[in-house]
């Protein structure tokens, strides 16, 4: 299973329209995500630069070009912005070694985590 966070902001046409109908705030969210075999394990709406942050988890990956392709289909959207995320118990030194070639900054924000727990 892979997880991704997603940092959401929506259209000023979009905000206006979803701030007077929740389902519709969280179905521009869900769709999407499900539509990539996805499904979300958490959302939240924000107070900061962000409309909602939204953890999902997929049965495979998924690339990052994908789901940006799949949320801007929507209209809703403005910018979204998407971090895979390692869950602490898979954030071993095999995967660190491993990682760390393809993704640096990943590979040392994991071993920073795991140090620390």
């Amino acid at each position: 299973m892979s997880f991704y966070c997603h940092q959401v902001s929506y259209t000023t046409d979009a905000r206006k329209r979803l701030l007077s109908d929740s389902h519709d705030r969280y179905e521009a969210i869900r769709a999407p995500i499900e539509k990539l075999g996805g499904h979300i394990k958490s959302s939240f709406f924000t107070l900061g630069p962000f409309d909602v942050l939204v953890i999902s988890e997929f049965p495979q990956d998924v690339s990052l070009s994908d789901i940006a392709v799949v949320f801007s289909q929507g209209g809703a959207i403005a910018s979204i912005h998407t971090y895979p995320l390692l869950p602490l118990p898979e954030a071993s030194e095999p995967i660190l070694e491993t990682s760390s070639s393809r993704h640096p900054a990943r590979a040392a924000a994991a071993h920073a985590a795991a140090s620390h727990s």
